[in-house]
Parts: C-alpha cells; sequence; structure tokens
C-alpha cells in the first residue's frame, strides 16, 4: 500500500510537503506509511485518498479490473463447468469439427483474443463435456483431448483476468481431461499450466516440486511432443527457480530446457511455444527472475542482437518485451522500459493491459521518473497502474 500511495502521489506530480499541506497528514507520517513502516488508521487513509483523487479502496487494493467484455462473459464461463460430469443434452457435432474449433480457440489464447475467447469458449466447453460423456470408447481419448485443450484456453481467461479461484478449479478440470485421454505429452501440458495455481498462492517451493515431478513421470523421450513437453516444463521450472532466487537451479534448468529445445521444431505443443526461439525467451526471463545485475545486462545487451520471430505467437513475443522492460526498469533505465513495453502493446494489447507484472513494472517507472515523463504516465493509465 505504501509503494501505491508512492505511485499515486508522483502520478500527481507532488511532493511529500506538497501532499502534507493538501491532506492535513504530517510529513513524518506520510513518510512513514509510504516506507511501510506504519499502517495508516481510517483517518488519514481517507485524508490522503481525497487529497490524490483517489479512493482508499485504490489505495488499499490497486485501481480496480479494466473495463472489458471478459467480466461479463465469466458467470457463462463458471456456469459451463459447474456440472461438467453431468451434462445436460443437446447438440454434439462431428469430432472433427469440435477440433477445429478448439484449434480456433488456442489461437486466440495464443494470440491474446481473450475478449473474443471468453465470449465463445462456455459454449464450446458445454458441447465437448457432452461430446466426452457421449463418446463411444474408440472417440473418448480424442474427445478429452480437445477438452483438456479448450479447458486450457478458458483459463487463460480466468488466470490473467484475476480469476484465481475460477483458474484453479479449471485447472484441475484440464489435468481430469488429460488423464481421461490417456496421453502424457498433454498431462505434462497440465503439469505446466497447473503452476499458475501456486504463482497465484505464492507457493513456489511446492509448485517447483510439482514441475520437477511431472519431468520425472514424462515417459523416454521417443517423440517430439514428449521431448517437446519435457523442454517447456524445464522451462518453466527454470523461471519458478529464478523467482526463487536459486541460480544454480535455474541454470541447470535451463540447460536441460535448450538441449531439448534445440532437438524440436519451433511450434504449439499442446498449447505451449517449445523451440529454440522460446528458449531465448525463458533466458531473459530467467536473468529478469534472479535479478543480478552481470545477467540483466547482458540480456538487454543481448536484445540489441535478437529479436522474437514474427511468426511467434502474439502472447509469448509480447511476453518477451514485458520482461525486457522489467530488466531495464531493474537497471534504472525507465525511458528505454516505456519503448519496450510500447512494443509489447503493439502486439498484443490485451495480454500486457492485465498482466500483473506490467502493472508493477509501469508503477515502479511513475516513481523513477517522479510522475513527469509523459510516455510512462500515458501507459500507467492505459493500464490502470495508477
Amino acid at each position: 500500500m505504501g509503494l501505491r500511495i508512492e505511485t499515486a502521489r508522483h502520478a500527481e506530480k507532488l511532493t511529500r510537503r506538497q501532499l502534507e499541506e493538501l491532506s492535513g497528514v504530517s510529513y513524518s507520517t506520510i513518510r512513514k506509511v509510504e516506507r511501510a513502516e506504519r499502517w495508516p488508521g481510517d483517518g488519514i487513509l481517507e485524508a490522503l485518498a481525497h487529497a490524490l483523487g483517489r479512493t482508499p479502496e485504490d489505495l488499499l487494493d490497486g485501481p480496480g479490473r479494466t473495463d472489458s467484455r471478459v467480466h461479463a462473459a465469466v458467470p457463462a464461463l463458471q456456469r459451463a463447468i459447474a456440472a461438467y460430469d453431468l451434462p445436460e443434452d443437446g447438440p454434439v457435432r462431428p469430432l472433427p469439427e469440435l477440433a477445429a474449433a478448439v484449434d480456433r480457440a488456442v489461437e486466440d489464447r495464443v494470440q491474446s483474443q481473450y475478449a473474443r475467447l471468453a465470449e465463445d469458449v462456455p459454449g464450446l466447453l458445454a458441447e465437448l463435456f457432452r461430446a466426452v460423456d457421449q463418446a463411444l470408447a474408440a472417440d473418448r481419448a480424442q474427445a478429452a483431448r480437445c477438452l483438456a485443450l479448450a479447458i486450457r484456453s478458458a483459463d487463460a481467461v480466468a488466470y490473467k483476468y484475476g480469476y484465481r479461484d475460477l483458474s484453479a478449479r479449471l485447472v484441475e478440470l484440464m489435468r481430469w481431461a488429460a488423464a481421461l485421454a490417456a496421453d502424457p505429452a498433454l498431462e505434462a501440458a497440465a503439469a505446466y499450466v497447473r503452476m499458475e495455481t501456486f504463482f497465484s498462492a505464492n507457493q513456489l517451493d511446492p509448485g517447483l516440486r510439482s514441475l520437477r515431478a511431472a519431468i520425472d513421470r514424462v515417459p523416454p523421450l521417443s517423440t517430439e511432443p514428449l521431448m517437446a513437453a519435457a523442454a517447456a516444463l524445464h522451462m518453466r521450472a527454470a523461471v519458478v527457480a529464478g523467482r526463487m532466487r536459486r541460480p544454480d537451479d535455474a541454470r541447470e534448468h535451463l540447460r536441460d530446457a535448450e538441449a531439448l529445445a534445440s532437438r524440436v521444431r519451433e511450434q504449439l505443443y499442446d498449447g505451449t511455444a517449445v523451440g529454440p526461439d522460446s528458449l531465448e525467451i525463458h533466458r531473459l526471463a530467467v536473468a529478469v527472475e534472479l535479478g543480478e545485475p552481470g545477467d540483466l545486462r547482458e540480456a538487454v545487451d543481448a536484445a540489441t542482437r535478437w529479436a522474437p520471430p514474427w511468426d511467434l505467437p502474439a502472447e509469448r513475443r509480447s511476453h518477451y518485451y514485458i520482461d525486457l522492460g522489467r530488466a531495464q526498469v531493474q537497471l534504472g533505465r525507465p525511458q528505454h522500459a516505456a519503448d519496450s513495453l510500447l512494443v509489447a502493446r503493439q502486439i498484443a494489447p490485451q495480454h500486457v493491459r492485465e498482466h500483473g507484472q506490467v502493472r508493477t513494472e509501469l508503477a515502479t517507472m511513475v516513481r523513477l521518473t517522479r510522475g513527469r515523463d509523459a510516455r510512462v504516465m500515458a501507459l500507467a493509465r492505459w493500464a490502470r497502474a495508477v
């Protein structure tokens, strides 16, 4: 909360002394609140909020959700999964048609078309639950596979727009559908997605253990999808270990991922982009999570020589520029970070606007520039970071 108050003060171009005059709250109290040395009472919080043109809830919980068609579609998604094992009667298209519809949902997810996805996926899930329930034994695995991938697309909406409990429920349903499909590569993809639940709960240690257990469960790497599944798990484990500030573990997982990613074509495998280019994107992410200045400078320098190819999914390309901006912020280069975020926004605006790390990054940039950089302020207001 102290950082939110400091960010709002800089956004309004106020010094602490000026905020004291506007709010009637003493300079020393403002200083202690911003530094998290004191928790303000209701009266102080209301006075600061009024002086900053905010509500107390803004300062307590952040600016809130962006306006989007996604939020209006969430109740339909909740209804679609409520009775997943007791689907109502209704029409079911042939499996090839359902598979094509799932492919479109996956494409919307990886291209960050969340509003369209949120409106389309509830009906698709309801139909797929019926398809699995009615499928003959020979078709059940294929129907379950389609269902697992559709659930993953639905989860992207829930997770990115802050519906953490709904996301956790969807992750468990994806694991259930992947088990019905009896496809070890798909089950590994479900384990990859499950890490979101641990991120949400800030339970990184059990999350890393779950990823390592999933790596151990992958059968001998006799096919390209299995190699890609293992590579994806290692890439995610490297990022998690980096966030835990465990450089040896992070680099070991990154080396294992590199050995596997170099052996597969860059493409989507069960909804996850894997290959040499995706590995480079994760290499930057690991450097950002570790936060070591030498690694950060090396990663930022590497970005002058390499950029994500345009045929990569928009979500993955935009994430690269988000992480590049985070690296630049950590190196004290907020103007360069603004350049990176503008590129990310051009690639995938819905992804960038709903990304929690982007809001944190922009709030830091507002404080670094003291609210005086017009581009930073415009980005921060667009993403509801202030």
